[in-house]
């Protein structure tokens, strides 16, 4: 269970979805319980059940090598000012047997343990169960409600309830006099997050712990206070067992749970969790992100784009990204009136890339963006690029004219065009990012020339070009349509 956490630096599209490879995070990234994703210095760290953990230097490509002292099950992990607060359930679930567990907090400067300033303070017990109460002490969650700077944990599991308690920001210890409240049953892994003056509670439903037959499954509910109560989609309280789906089991990875939210910036939030078992990866417990979205005020988990040919078409009009070529009419072309009912019925073949590809340049072709007629110089392959690189959750990816190596770049003057072929080149990398609101921003990896973060614009109903993103305005986002 995660709590949000905030880096510097909906459903309504899904109909692209289709057969296509869903690459998963890369290197080795097998934990168990991932903690909340942060940001320390330039890398990424996470924190897994049995006290170890995963660094990434991109977001992309994980490995072993985070250290968190005190084994013990499911932490969590925020940035409190210059400091990062870690916690965990110190047994619990099984672990040392039964379901007497303790709640402890902890401090660090760094999450670097190659820095001199790594070192954790000594652990802080916030809450504790016997055992026998309707109760588990494990598996904690961490919100510092920005509305108010309080702090809060969740915690528990499937054995009772779930209960909130406040704990001190400035100390990690739990505030004076504070009395657990029960907020929820029939989960675990717990996670409240803050957004538009909703609290959400996101608890991990099912089983877990056997593999690809484990049936963990992440649901939420929602509330105006941050003591709840907590009530899904069809207004069931979660003390009732309420909750409404936000990621299931899919494709070739089974058992998502632990939920963790990473806002990036202004409409572009990622979601992490662990899946029970990754069928690719030996069937082992993976950490998984995945874009986050927010329907109706709900989040969904979203979708890396999947490998594949697309008409990539804007949100400003629903016009199509396109070659700057000469239009070539398709043959068999006869108008559609004034036709004798009863002549045979004979399919007229779609135009294909041999048809029209000798008249196109041959050196760099511009683009812009034209009414969609299904025809090659409109039809784009996206594939992740071959150089495995990444940003948090998802690859690189090369984008070509379907057919060709034609690959589409940022040019030095902050334009965007095709060059003859892919090359790999920084220019020609392309990040792409599932917005909260369903559709796609489109990014450069490097625009030569420049330090600027520039993304693929519309700033006319044919005209594209890079500039800064705005979430604000459709001349921003872009959809991915398969025909």
């Amino acid at each position: 269970m995660k709590s949000r956490i905030k880096i510097s630096g909906i459903t309504a599209l899904l109909s692209f979805i289709l057969t296509g490879t869903v690459a998963a995070q890369i290197g080795k990234p097998f934990i168990h319980d991932p903690s909340t994703i942060m940001e320390c210095e330039g890398k990424y760290y996470t924190f897994g059940t049995g006290g170890g953990g995963l660094i990434s230097e991109d977001g992309w490509t994980w490995n072993g090598g985070a250290v968190r002292p005190g084994g013990g099950a499911a932490p969590d992990a925020m940035k409190i000012g210059d400091r990062y607060l870690v916690v965990y359930g110190a047994t619990g679930g099984g672990l040392g047997g039964g379901h007497n567990g303790r709640i402890l907090t902890m401090w660090n400067k760094t999450l670097d343990p190659q820095s001199p300033d790594f070192k954790y303070t000594e652990a802080i017990l916030v809450a504790q169960s016997d055992g026998i109460e309707d109760n588990d002490a494990i598996d904690p969650g961490l919100l510092l409600d920005p509305t108010d700077g309080r702090l809060w944990c969740c915690y528990g599991t499937y054995f009772g309830f779930i209960r909130l308690i406040e704990l001190d920001p400035k100390t990690g210890k739990r505030m004076e006099g504070n009395k657990a409240i029960d907020i929820a049953i029939d989960c675990e892994a717990t996670d409240l997050e803050y957004r538009d003056g909703w609290y959400y509670l996101l608890g991990t439903h099912g089983t877990c712990c056997d593999g690809a037959n484990s049936t963990y499954n992440i649901v939420v509910g929602r509330s105006r206070n941050v003591t709840g109560p907590y009530l899904d989609n069809m207004g069931r309280d979660m003390l009732t067992g309420g909750g409404k789906m936000v990621l299931a089991a899919g494709g070739r990875v089974m058992g998502p749970g632990h939920f963790g939210r990473v806002i990036l910036e202004d409409g572009v939030e990622k979601m992490s969790c662990h899946f029970e078992a990754d069928l690719d990866q030996s069937g082992r417990s993976t950490l998984g992100i995945r874009p986050l979205l927010w329907k109706n005020g709900w989040p969904v988990a979203g979708e890396n784009i999947k490998e594949g040919t697309y008409e990539i078409e804007s949100e400003r009009r629903g016009y199509a990204l396109e070659l700057v070529v000469d239009f070539v009419r398709m043959a068999g072309g006869m108008r559609g009136f004034g036709r004798n009912a009863n002549e045979p019925i004979k399919p007229v073949p779609s135009q294909e890339l041999a048809d029209v590809i000798d008249t196109w340049p041959t050196g760099n072709i511009g683009v812009r963006i034209g009414d969609y007629m299904t025809r090659p110089h409109q039809k784009w392959t996206i594939t992740a690029a071959p150089d495995s690189s990444g940003y948090l959750g998802a690859p690189y990816y090369k984008i070509v004219i379907a057919g060709t190596e034609r690959a589409l770049a940022a040019t030095a003057d902050a334009e965007v065009i095709t060059v003859p072929e892919f090359t790999g080149a920084p220019e020609q990398l392309w990040r792409i990012d599932q917005l909260t609101d369903g559709t796609y921003r489109i990014m450069p990896k490097v625009v030569p020339n420049s330090d600027k973060k520039l993304a693929l614009i519309s700033i006319g109903d044919s005209t594209p070009t890079l500039a800064e993103f705005d979430m604000s305005s459709d001349n921003s986002k872009w959809n991915f349509r398969a025909h």
